[in-house]
């Protein structure tokens, strides 16, 4: 069974929201409250991440208490135009309020992410354009998931979908590289879901966000090149792991 398959996201969706939370743990590293536990329902139980909103720390670039609505919005994006990148991720209730709860993902500890971030891997470059989209302001190494069974996961999306630019990645090396066409396509796609989706995705950051986010997807297709660093902001992120 391949790890995205439909009926493993929508399985995964159903524990998750209808199923009991239980917290076991906290990530310390974390600077917003990270918690670690797990669901279960019926005879279904798998680990998840939790970030309860009480628990994010202010931001004096993002609004107070929408993190857990972008990364909620992070997946419904990878999931809906098809990039399967965000591990399935809902909003809830839980032990600690309202909040985002997000499948735990198992990662091949074979991979040195220290190696592999740097690769020329055709998910990662994939990965790189997904972040683009949604003006990812944080893919540190350390958000790299290589699951078990080959496929790339990434997780940690609460600082993305700022109107302005704000790209900052480890995910450096295509910059300027020439867009495929079944790249353009995947743009092409994407922004038709969202012509098609402005109430879904605007409940969860604002109408000026969500020209803005359309508006990276125009510039890439008008570029046809892969995004490039900036010389008005940091380009990667602090700590970069």
């Amino acid at each position: 069974m391949k790890i995205v398959d439909r009926e493993w996201i929508e399985r995964s969706i159903n524990v998750a929201t209808h199923g009991e939370l239980e917290i076991t743990g906290r990530l310390v590293d974390a600077s917003n409250a990270t918690l670690f536990g797990t669901v279960h329902h019926n005879d279904e139980k798998f680990e998840v991440i939790y970030k309860p909103v009480a628990g994010e720390r202010p931001l004096w670039d993002f609004p107070d208490g929408t993190l857990a609505d972008r990364e909620f919005a992070a997946f419904l994006l990878s999931d809906l135009a098809g990039f399967d990148l965000v591990p399935p991720t809902i909003l809830r209730e839980g032990p600690a309020g309202f909040g985002m709860v997000q499948r735990w993902i198992d990662v091949d500890q074979s991979i040195d992410l220290t190696k592999f971030f740097v690769s020329d891997t055709p998910s990662l470059r994939h990965l790189a354009i997904f972040d683009a989209i949604i003006n990812n302001t944080d893919r540190k190494i350390g958000h790299l998931l290589p699951a078990d069974n080959g496929h790339l996961f990434a997780c940690d999306h609460g600082v993305t979908f700022h109107s302005e630019d704000k790209l900052r990645t480890v995910l450096w090396q295509w910059a300027d590289d020439v867009l495929t066409d079944k790249e353009i396509e995947l743009l092409a796609s994407t922004d038709e879901l969202l012509s098609r989706s402005v109430e879904i995705f605007t409940r969860h950051m604002t109408e000026h966000e969500f020209f803005a986010l359309r508006n990276r997807i125009a510039r890439l297709v008008d570029s046809s090149k892969m995004p490039s660093p900036s010389e008005d902001w940091p380009p990667i992120p602090w700590p970069a792991y």
